[in-house]
């Protein structure tokens, strides 16, 4: 099953700066999140994304590598 192309508008788009994006390897994936892009589980040990909007840190997500990868952002 192969990931679909995904409009992510707002958050990852600037909206609040530019997105850090950072690996989180799988001995450090400690717990489960959940991935906006799917809505899907990360299990604990699957490596994957942290991302970062530099103006709202709080608004940190965890993404599955194939989501982010895979996202189309608008065009301003």
């Amino acid at each position: 099953m192969g990931f679909g192309r995904l409009t992510i508008v707002g958050i990852w788009d600037g909206q609040f700066g530019e997105v850090e994006v950072r690996r989180v390897q799988p001995y450090e994936a400690l717990k489960v999140y959940v991935c906006p892009g799917c809505n899907r589980d990360i299990p604990e040990g699957m490596g994957h994304y942290v991302c970062v909007p530099s103006d709202a840190a709080d608004l940190r997500r965890h993404w599955h590598y194939g989501c982010w990868d895979n996202r189309v952002v608008s065009q301003n």
